[in-house]
């Protein structure tokens, strides 16, 4: 029998995109439930999506050091809340690995851009949290604060690297899609939105006042925030030392799915 990767036409599902060198991973075509009922802003309800390709990692500080210097954008040495980790354009070389944090919205939308990409959207981000499965967490159905950085096992350095607690890593091969830091998502925020959300690759709302982000941080030990479709949101303009993202690539046009959008590899 052929795996879901090999029926997905490609060879692999990992690519390395060649302009910030993030590695990617393929989440194949098909419908997932979205939501898990735990909250009110997020039934479950069936979603289509075509594929995509999503960063098996958060953008680090060393990749946004080679977006700062080459198109001038600027570092990210001040938050609206927490403490920032760089200090004008450059940072410890410790935490080279580690999320970029304290970047707003229009940074991390910026940086995808630059890097010929976008953010993933809430439905893409979720999917490839939830894994195959439908996970309420990425690693499985149970709590486990030891599977992600959290504010139980932070210790004094807040993040981690974006490569540290594998055994959390979600069911599609992504790494801290629970913990280390929140992630912006390209979607505006809507609570209702669940309810009006078209069926095949839900955009998100078209306007909106905050935007959304996902995956719980080393700044809370709550597990209802680390849950896969748990919804996070915050001002587009802000800068939080516990905020960072990953990079999402298009949707891979599927033989014989109408509507599905065509993309490519980088």
């Amino acid at each position: 029998m052929l795996s879901a990767w090999e029926q997905s036409g490609f060879l692999s599902p990992l690519i390395v995109n060649r302009k910030d060198g993030s590695t990617l991973v393929q989440v194949p075509a098909g419908e997932f439930e979205m939501g898990d009922g735990q909250g009110n802003d997020c039934p479950a309800h069936r979603v289509y999506l075509a594929a995509y390709w999503i960063g098996v990692y958060a953008v680090t500080n060393r990749q946004y050091e080679k977006f700062v210097k080459e198109t001038g954008h600027r570092a990210p040495d001040q938050a609206d809340w927490g403490e920032p980790i760089w200090k004008g354009k450059s940072y410890p070389k410790e935490y080279a690995e580690h999320p970029v944090v304290c970047v707003s919205w229009e940074d991390a939308a910026a940086y995808c851009k630059w890097a010929g990409g976008r953010l993933p959207t809430e439905a893409e981000w979720e999917k490839a949290a939830r894994g195959p499965k439908g996970h309420i967490y990425p690693w499985g159905k149970e709590w486990d604060a030891g599977r992600c950085r959290n504010s139980t096992n932070k210790g004094w350095g807040t993040t981690c690297e974006v490569y540290g607690y594998a055994e959390g890593a979600s069911g599609y091969g992504a790494y801290n899609l629970s913990g280390n830091v929140w992630e912006w998502c390209g979607d505006w925020y809507d609570a209702n939105y669940y309810k009006q959300s078209p069926r095949e690759n839900p955009p998100g709302p078209g306007t909106g006042s905050r935007r959304v982000n996902r995956g719980g941080s080393w700044g809370s030990g709550d597990a209802h925030y680390f849950r896969g479709a748990n919804r996070g949101y915050g001002d587009p303009a802000e800068r939080r030392a516990h905020v960072g993202f990953r990079l999402a690539l298009a949707p891979v046009q599927q033989p014989g799915k109408q509507g599905a959008k065509s993309g490519g590899r980088p």
